[in-house]
């Protein structure tokens, strides 16, 4: 079989590339062979994506405000995107077509058996739409259709979304979702075929993944141990607990970001790296503080010491999803003075079980899903 994925590959987010990335792995693993469908919409090319992320800024305020902001991050998302792309062209087949709407993907729909959406937040909001249905595979008419961890990203769906959402999934013959509150919400529609699975980045092992991140020439020289801080959200709370968290145990703070305007916070900035030296850095840290849940996939996966900080724009579910699967609620920070509960003893061997089993029922129910 060939397995088309529309997924959200093409934004400059390693969590993006790499379960993208994973998806593609999996599916071959079953012996299929499996192609991302080039989807970029126009408000999230580069040259685009500025005027679409002010949306509700402070810097949203009026016309000069605005030129401002484009100014300064223009040059910084071209550079980003170009990165990304280099990045996506060495892990990622995709389809030889770029598509950048809907409209485009109905007049020239790619070849496929399978039509998948795939992984990470595709069913919520996007730009500024409520939803987009070309990640609910509008375009693939008389084609099958399943998904493969497929998430909205929060709880709080829009009524026009809630309302939609049956006659949106009900070509699909399988809906496999990443989050527990997701299964939920589609049953509530009405909806009775979904089940819950693993993100595509947890049915690769650790042994898979040092294999992609020793396939490399790093630039970094490990002589010294660290505290790596991922951080996608704004929170000055945070960035001055890394600080003192990084002081109080003696060790180096550094901060993958893919902003070189991050280089005003607090650790040393590893600006843009590879996909490869991102694996890198968390394969060696000691701690890993992050507010991303990728971040708390792989401090997971490489079994790291680690604290969450929820994000305050309600996406904390996706990552609460993961430590009620785990049963590791107390890695969420809940006192910015709390410097010892990162330390408490994590039991390895019953999460390493639980992802084994996991990994393998949700490999199953891909399979299942492509095969039957």
């Amino acid at each position: 079989m060939k397995v088309e994925i529309i997924t959200r590959h093409a934004v400059p987010n390693y969590g993006s590339l790499l379960q993208s990335y994973a998806t593609q792995v999996a599916i071959e693993k079953l012996g299929h062979d499996s192609e991302i469908i080039n989807y970029i919409r126009y408000d999230e090319k580069s040259k685009n994506i500025a005027k679409t992320l002010v949306k509700g800024k402070k810097w949203d305020r009026n016309n000069i405000t605005r030129l401002i902001y484009n100014f300064i991050q223009v040059p910084n998302y071209v550079y980003q995107y170009n990165r990304f792309f280099k990045y996506r062209k060495k892990l990622l087949k995709e389809t030889k077509n770029e598509y950048n709407s809907l409209e485009q993907l109905k007049n020239n729909v790619p070849i496929g058996d399978v039509f998948c959406s795939g992984s990470d937040q595709i069913w919520g909001s996007i730009g500024k739409d409520i939803y987009d249905e070309a990640y609910f595979l509008s375009f693939a008419e008389g084609k099958k259709c399943i998904s493969y961890a497929s998430s909205f990203g929060k709880t709080d769906l829009k009524k026009e979304l809630l309302y939609n959402l049956n006659s949106l999934l009900k070509k699909y013959k399988k809906i496999l979702v990443r989050e527990d509150s997701a299964k939920k919400i589609l049953i509530e529609s009405g909806l009775e075929n979904v089940e819950q699975v693993l993100d595509p980045t947890l049915l690769l092992s650790k042994k898979d993944w040092k294999k992609l991140s020793n396939n490399t020439k790093l630039k970094y020289k490990y002589k010294y141990k660290y505290v790596l801080i991922y951080q996608l959200h704004n929170d000055k709370k945070f960035d001055e607990y890394a600080k003192k968290f990084a002081k109080i145990n003696g060790l180096k703070l550094l901060r993958i970001s893919t902003s070189i305007y991050h280089i005003f916070r607090n650790g040393k900035l590893i600006y843009l790296p590879s996909p490869f030296e991102f694996l890198k850095l968390f394969e060696n840290a000691e701690y890993i503080l992050t507010d991303s849940f990728h971040a708390t996939v792989f401090s997971i996966i490489y079994n790291k010491k680690f604290m969450n900080l929820l994000p305050t724009n309600k996406t904390g579910t996706r990552i609460e999803s993961l430590h009620r699967l785990f049963n590791i609620k107390e890695r969420i920070l809940k006192d910015f003075n709390d410097f010892e509960s990162i330390d408490f003893t994590i039991d390895w061997n019953e999460i390493n079980s639980i992802l084994n089993q996991k990994r393998k029922e949700s490999l199953k129910l891909l399979k299942n899903a492509i095969e039957d």
